[in-house]
């Protein structure tokens, strides 16, 4: 049994879209305009080269161009050995994702089956190509830095979902969703966003339960989001519990599933509980839809 979704457009959700969605306008046009007027210019193309200056910091970056500090990491793989320096160049692209190489014989399918996305918003991402490009952009995929990746799942896109070690729900009752995965309209903005997770209705002070056992990987801040813990499972998994206060756990220990790891915080108001399933890559972190994974969170 799936649960209904509540429409909130409060500013929490709001600042959430922003943090994990798009940064451009919509990808989508009016269904009158033409099929050329329908896709914007690729994705690649728009990419900008930024030029340090002094005192600039990662996240002073990211904040100028309205991007995640990941989503640069991605971009600029020197980033993530070295800091920023005054006179470096930096790529920025016009919304959070990552460039990847585009194998010879692959289909926009097979990307879609590979980073969990449409193949449709990645066609349209991409500027309508007549032919595969040799790079594409992915919109919804970022590095988290400081996190060890575990051994990568296995690319057939079934296989995680199969052997998936998420068997809980991560509040003690299912709830409704105030904030879904995907792409969606921004509820301010005249933009599509794509949101890597999900959020869901809850008390203040609730208690927020590990969705599979597991080892803590961070805890800290992460922008937009308040406090964040995340938790790395077995087969590539992770799990990230963000707008939280209370935390009971730290880095390194191991945990059970439906283990109390953390509350609910009050803030935003009426405060919810932001939920992401993300399985490795060679690339990052993959964000996957957590309905997927544990039904209880499926829309129906």
């Amino acid at each position: 049994m799936g649960v209904r979704r509540r429409a909130i457009a409060g500013a929490g959700v709001s600042t959430i879209l922003l943090i994990a969605g798009l940064s451009d306008r919509a990808i989508g046009q009016s269904a009158e305009s033409s099929p050329r007027n329908l896709c914007p210019a690729p994705a690649l193309s728009r990419v900008q080269t930024a030029t340090a200056q002094s005192g600039d910091t990662l996240d002073s970056l990211a904040l100028r161009y309205n991007v995640l500090p990941a989503t640069v990491l991605g971009m600029n793989p020197a980033l993530q050995v070295n800091p920023v320096a005054a006179g470096m160049s930096v790529r920025i692209p016009p919304f959070n994702g990552i460039e990847v190489t585009v194998a010879r014989g692959q289909t926009w399918a097979d990307l879609a089956a590979a980073y969990g996305i449409r193949a449709d918003v990645l066609f349209e991402v991409n500027g309508c190509p007549s032919q595969m490009p040799n790079r594409a952009f992915i919109p919804g995929v970022n590095w988290f830095p400081g996190v060890t990746a575990p051994r990568p799942a296995a690319p057939e896109p079934t296989a995680p979902r199969l052997r998936s070690p998420l068997s809980r729900y991560p509040l003690a009752e299912p709830a409704a969703l105030v904030l879904n995965f995907g792409w969606h309209p921004h509820p301010e903005f005249e933009q599509l966003v794509f949101n890597s997770g999900v959020g869901i209705e809850a008390a203040e002070s609730a208690a927020v339960l590990a969705a599979g056992a597991g080892t803590i990987a961070y805890v800290g801040p992460q922008e937009g989001l308040g406090t964040m813990v995340i938790v790395n499972h077995a087969d590539g998994f992770q799990t990230r519990y963000a707008q939280v206060s209370g935390v009971q756990v730290a880095v390194g220990d191991r945990i059970q599933a439906g283990q109390a790891i953390a509350q609910v915080a009050a803030n935003p108001t009426p405060p919810f509980l932001y939920f992401e399933v993300r399985t490795n890559s060679a690339l990052g972190w993959v964000a996957r839809n957590p309905g997927d994974y544990i039904p209880a969170l499926a829309i129906r």
